[in-house]
């Protein structure tokens, strides 16, 4: 037997530390980064192992020297592993090398499979044999698992960190093969409390001052571990990174040069949780440009900062590989780790990984797949000629609207049954040879050429990954590559498919794609893609933005536009996979609705959604970052080189968005201010709403901004009916814990018989006790809250959660969350009034709206001495309806139940209320500069612990006006529909569309009409429609100076138009608006000021009467 005591273990020389180099000049000596793993226990350990494979017998004695020596020295592994890792794990994973050798000799191709594992809570450690600068597609995946097990997973609570070597040996003499090892261990942080305010802010993304960065400390965050390896010189590395990593919005990416080598060592900085995959995406980027890494590591942070450095080298060359010297390569993987950071993995990724498509044209596919999902045009013109003629032959405005939802339903079901997201991307898979040429289509337009030393410009095959395409010039016209699409696919379906990517790359006018850093990729579309068959009116513009967690889009019907963004969750598969087949159609008929409800503001109407993915449905605040960010790539001209750098930009014009809260982003508009300024654009105050009031926002729910709107027009069907708000019974779909459900039973004194909301139902045919919903209200809180003793023997409350429950009635319920769902069709519970607070679109729709009516016995009168008639007549549950929530009913379901005699004001005109404060929030903030905002509009926060807040007058004062001119726009608007309902005996619910659409025509008209430069009329109709408060605090003349001409048309054109309408009606008479003009602002009877294109020289010398009826007649087409 040998005695293993007696034999020295050759220890492999190593990398030793060295004097650290400047952090700024980018290069380094090789072994500045970490400091060698040395094991001092690893003699004793190499005998112990001897001793143990001896003892289990498996490798014949005369052979374990020589397999535990080879393994120890020969195979270069690092001594991570040996300091790490157990006798027995080291002797099992030996002599598993050994039987894989073994079985590698019996096979033709003499190749050898290693396969060593170790997986625990607390960390992991692999070997297996790994090709350098390959990626593979089958076996063990080990750095997808370790990103999946353990980075992606990663919080501070709980964090892992990673290190990596190749091994610089082989498994034997006769074997060429080289392992890879990967350790992954717990981090344990040197502080990780959450109390320390720089930890804190850190965390929350609070923005940081100079004094806090400079005073920021990486060893105060480290892991120890990290402590222990790093050198001085990554530390300093790592602290610059860190400290960028936290001034932005995206990943930092640094490369160092290691000085008398070809090795790169490339440093990427993000947010911890921010991206997926990301490692195992990297391996394959690098990968595709032929290098390999010689050791990698990932350091979390407990300041929540995920740093990765990467030592690259390039491959050896061969006849069979012609690869570009790393100075490009290197380039390229900096510029594309930006796009691998936003879209890490994809269903094109094996494409990538075999190097059918670089990374740039497997993301451009991935993105115009979604695109094809959305917007290809399935329909035809069958579909067309069939709308047309159910049209035609309806014979009344209900017939009509019931066609047109039967249509709309054959439509979702011709889209998703015909062309389904499979489906699409079976086809798109299939060619990816007309990716490439699309691709290449695409870059050509919207690549921004790199100026280099000497002034010359990058060519633009390098630069965009075309190494592997030898002929640029294979870039094809539109009419060749139209031809080339259809002589390559073979079937129409196909051809569709590649047409709508081309509609795609034509309809793009700005991308953030080949920018140096973001964090998703966005595009702004001109919209003249939308059929108008399936979206009769066309969009101003349409912004796409894709994550790596989510989808999102952006439309809006005038260039000046505000609106919501909301986040869509989707409970499970089923519930995401119908959220995305609606996504578009929802976006659309909401930014629809906010564009007919603005009519009384500047603002155009637009809406944003954010679908979240399956899988991220936790990541809503991350999404929303990450599209508001990518959407300001669009807004804001970068001059950042390396950082954010000028974008082609085909439409040419400035754009500013307004944001405003919605479905689950109430609480993020304070970050999406903030970042604006950090990112210097010039109209971060209004971008968006609803924010803080330390910000200068004016809360919604705090001020009841919507519910003011909304309940006007309840009391003004009351004042209208001869009712008393006291005796009138009512049931609202949106709880106390909501803006709207919350405001309105604060505002109301009716009989509530029921409250709908996330929790269940609350029922009470007495009344619900006012006292106690008011509590509930005024915190907040969820109908689970009310205190049930204080219903009536005939009251109950339901829990969504609730199974199988008996009702004071005897009603059965066997879900709760069923009959929550179902509660306001249920024909035993009504009221006089309802009120819809919340709820999902389309709630009640043609299929179920025949449930809100109920059979009533009517008696009618005959002829003397004869017995009365007795027949059933359908009349609604619901007598006055007032929508709060959006969309809550469809166009169709509102004109039945109206033909059935209820009263209905729709969503447009009812919850305009708080668009309104959102528009004078948005006018304070631009007429404003920053110290005039700051000193009236930003309420600071108080000085003691115990103090209050201290409010600016101004501000207060503000909030006042801003809520009587809401009050008086719903009355305004309320009026001018009963009046017209009553002239014209046509359906409220028309009426208000019917407004809307004339408003925002004749809007649109004086905006680029010849009266805009009547100066006197200009100043005269601003000075009217500014509150007089913000006029008197900063001036006329300065409000106009400061904001953009855009911005002033539309307050020129949208308060004469609202105004107008209001008082004259959708049939005004040709002199009306003469009248209007002469009436309102007396300097419009001085026809000369008026331009000549508008009144001729001749109309002077005409009386008055012909002057109105010429000047009439020329808008009355307009008006119609």
């Amino acid at each position: 037997m040998t005695d293993f005591n007696e034999i020295t273990v050759p220890i492999q020389g190593g990398r030793h530390p060295s004097p650290p180099s400047p952090i700024r000049a980018h290069h380094m000596p090789p072994s500045a980064g970490y400091t060698e793993n040395l094991f001092e226990g690893k003699q004793e350990q190499f005998k112990a192992v001897c001793n143990h494979i001896q003892e289990k017998g498996f490798i014949p004695s005369e052979l374990i020297n020589n397999e535990v020596t080879w393994f120890y020295g020969n195979l270069g592994i690092d001594d991570m592993y040996f300091m790490t890792e157990s006798i027995a794990t080291v002797a099992n994973h030996i002599m598993a090398l050994y039987g894989a050798k073994i079985f590698a000799f019996t096979r033709a191709n003499k190749q050898i499979d290693i396969n060593l594992e170790r997986e625990e809570a607390n960390g992991a450690t692999y070997i297996h044999n790994s090709r350098p600068g390959v990626s593979t597609t089958k076996g063990p995946q080990v750095e997808k698992r370790i990103d999946e097990n353990y980075l992606d997973v990663s919080t501070i609570d709980c964090a892992f960190r990673l290190e990596t070597y190749r091994s610089s040996g082989t498994v034997s003499s006769s074997l060429a093969t080289q392992l890879r090892c990967y350790f992954v261990s717990r981090c344990r942080f040197e502080n990780s409390d959450e109390n320390d305010p720089m930890l804190r802010a850190c965390l929350s993304k609070a923005t940081l001052t100079e004094q806090d960065l400079e005073s920021l400390d990486i060893r105060n965050y480290s892991d120890s571990l990290f402590l222990e390896k790093a050198t001085e010189n990554t530390l300093e590395i790592y602290q610059s990174v860190m400290v960028q990593v936290l001034q932005r919005t995206g990943p930092v990416i640094e490369m160092f040069e290691m000085e008398g080598a070809r090795e790169r060592r490339l440093v990427i900085g993000y947010r911890m949780g921010t991206t997926r995959t990301f490692l195992s995406a990297m391996s394959d980027l690098y990968h595709f440009y032929d290098l390999f890494s010689s050791r990698k590591y990932v350091e979390q942070f407990s300041n929540g900062v995920t740093i990765m450095s990467l030592y690259l080298n390039p491959m050896p060359p061969s006849p069979r590989l012609t690869s570009p010297p790393i100075e490009h390569s290197i380039y390229q993987v900096m510029k594309e780790a930006s796009l691998i950071y936003c879209l890490p993995t994809t269903p094109f990724q094996v494409y990538f990984q075999e190097g059918k498509l670089s990374v740039q044209e497997a993301i451009y596919g991935y993105v115009v797949w979604i695109f094809c999902q959305h917007f290809l045009n399935r329909l035809g013109s069958e579909y067309a000629t069939l709308s047309s003629i159910l049209s035609a032959t309806s014979g009344s405005v209900e017939a009509d609207a019931k066609n047109q939802e039967v249509l709309m339903k054959i439509k979702k079901r011709l889209r998703q049954e015909t062309f389904t997201r499979e489906y699409i991307l079976d086809i798109i898979l299939h060619y990816p040879d007309l990716i490439k040429l699309l691709y290449i289509n695409f870059a050509t337009s919207h690549y921004v050429g790199h100026t280099v030393e000497g002034g010359m410009e990058t060519d633009l095959q390098p630069t965009l990954s075309y190494q592997r395409i030898k002929e640029v010039d294979t870039m094809l016209s539109e009419e060749d590559l139209q031809r080339k699409i259809k002589h390559t696919t073979s079937n129409h379906h196909e051809y569709m498919v590649f047409d709508c990517i081309l509609t795609f790359n034509n309809h793009v006018l700005k991308t953030n794609f080949y920018q140096p850093t973001k964090v998703a990729v966005s595009f702004r579309l001109d919209p003249g893609f939308c059929p108008v068959i399936e979206y009769p009116t066309r969009p101003f513009a349409v912004i796409m933005v894709v994550g790596s967690e989510f989808r999102g889009f952006h439309i809006r019907f005038r260039d000046i536009a505000r609106g919501g963004i909301r986040v869509i969750r989707s409970r499970n598969r089923e519930a995401y996979s119908i959220n995305l087949r609606s996504l578009i159609d929802e976006n659309y008929a909401l930014a629809l609705t906010q564009q007919r409800k603005n009519k009384d503001i500047p603002e155009g109407g637009s809406k944003g959604t954010i679908l979240l993915d399956p899988q991220a449905q936790d990541k809503a605040r991350q999404s929303f970052e990450k599209y508001v960010d990518a959407i300001l790539d669009l807004l804001i001209q970068g001059h950042s080189p390396g950082i954010k750098e000028p974008l082609v930009d085909l439409y040419g014009k400035p754009e500013i968005l307004f944001f405003g809260p919605d479905e689950g982003t109430a609480d993020f508009m304070d970050w999406a201010s903030t970042h604006a300024r950090n990112r210097h654009a010039p109209f971060w105050k209004a971008i968006t709403t609803g924010k803080s009031q330390g910000l200068g926002g004016i809360p919604h729910d705090t001020y009841g901004m919507t519910t003011r709107s909304v309940h006007q027009y309840v009391l003004g069907i009351y004042r209208k009916l001869g009712l008393k708000e006291e005796e009138c019974t009512k049931i609202q779909t949106g709880g106390p814990d909501g803006d709207l459900g919350s405001n309105e039973i604060k505002i109301s004194s009716d009989k509530t018989l029921g409250i709908v909301d996330g929790s269940g139902v609350l029922w009470d045919p007495e009344g619900l006790n006012r006292p106690e919903i008011r509590r509930l209200a005024e915190g907040r809180m969820m109908i689970n809250k009310f205190d049930t003793s204080k219903l009536s023997p005939k009251g109950f409350r339901v829990l969504v959660d609730d199974q199988r429950v008996s009702l004071p009635d005897g009603t059965y319920v066997e879900s709760g969350l069923t009959f929550r769902n179902l509660f306001h069709l249920r024909p035993e519970y009504s009221s006089q009034i309802f009120v819809p607070c919340g709820g999902r679109p389309e709630s009640v729709d043609i299929t179920n709206v025949e449930q809100l009516l109920l059979e009533q016995v009517a008696e009618s009168k005959k002829g003397a001495g004869e017995s009365k008639a007795k027949s059933t007549v359908l009349v609604p549950k619901f007598k006055y309806i007032v929508e709060g929530a959006n969309l809550f009913f469809t166009q169709e379901a509102r004109l039945r139940l109206e033909n059935a005699g209820a009263v209905i004001i729709k969503d447009a005109s009812a919850n305009k209320g708080g668009v309104t404060s959102s528009s004078l929030e948005v006018l304070a903030a631009l007429s404003f500069s920053d110290s005039e905002f700051y000193e009236h509009m930003q309420v600071k926060p108080p000085i003691t612990d115990d103090g209050q807040p201290e409010v600016p007058q101004f501000y207060k004062d503000y909030v006042k006006g801003t809520q009587d001119i809401i009050e008086e726009n719903a009355l305004l608007e309320f009026e001018c529909i009963w009046r017209e309902a009553e002239r014209s005996g046509l359906p409220k619910s028309l009426l208000s569309d019917q407004l809307s659409l004339a408003i925002v025509s004749l809007n649109e008209e004086l905006q680029h009409s010849p009266l805009w430069q009547n100066q006197a009329l200009r100043s005269a109709i601003l000075k009217e429609a500014f509150p007089p408060l913000l006029q008197e605090q900063i001036g006329l003349p300065t409000i106009m100076r400061r904001l953009p001409e855009s911005y002033l048309r539309s307050v020129f054109g949208s308060y004469v138009a609202s105004r107008f309408t209001y008082r004259y009606g959708l049939k005004p008479s040709q002199f009306a608006f003469f009248e209007f003009l002469t009436e309102h602002f007396p300097m419009a009877t001085n026809m000369g000021s008026i331009p000549g294109s508008v009144v001729s020289a001749n109309d002077r010398a005409l009386g008055k009467e012909n002057q109105a009826k010429k000047f009439g007649n020329s808008l009355k087409p307009r008006l119609a």
